[in-house]
């Protein structure tokens, strides 16, 4: 039984972590092009309306729960004496939440805080200087959080071969 929730345990942290790594990829090479080049207030709008409606339980739980996952199953792989894999898992969930919610928690969020609260200018030019002053800025650090959780999926990746190998 032990093996069956360990084994359930790892492939969700998986995916999840690999869900994440996906929105953070695709905000930084799709959705943040795609409103850099349409009229910056529109882009203003479209950004508010985005960090509203993310704030969502099935987005926070995806969001949140992969290092739980990862040191649940590292837990899980200490108990029954696979200590290598366990610190691998231990390891992805560092990696994650030190590259996507603390970048988190300290630049992206504040920075949306900011743009939600802003009023859309009315000025082409000042609606410009506003949205490129924010995007720039929260697409280098979420670009960064894309990276750091595909290195934490490797990680897991990584973690479920130690485990299948049995070093």
């Amino acid at each position: 039984m032990l093996s069956i929730l360990t084994t359930i345990s790892a492939a969700i942290t998986l995916a999840m972590i690999g869900v994440m790594a996906g929105i953070f990829f695709t905000f930084s090479n799709s959705v943040m092009r795609g409103l850099d080049a349409i009229d910056p207030g529109h882009a203003i709008r479209a950004m508010q309306s985005v960090n509203r409606k993310i704030l969502n339980p099935v987005f926070l739980a995806t969001f949140t729960l992969p290092p739980i996952l990862a040191a649940t199953t590292g837990g899980l792989l200490l108990w029954v004496g696979e200590t290598w894999a366990a610190a691998i898992f231990f390891l992805a969930a560092a990696t994650y939440v030190l590259g996507a919610i603390v970048p988190t928690a300290a630049v992206n969020v504040p920075l949306n805080t900011t743009l939600d609260a802003a009023t859309v200018p009315t000025g082409t030019t000042e609606a410009a200087r506003l949205w490129s002053d924010y995007s720039t800025r929260w697409t280098r650090w979420n670009t960064l959080r894309a990276l750091i959780s595909t290195i934490s999926l490797l990680i897991v990746g990584l973690a479920i071969f130690a485990w299948g190998r049995q070093w």
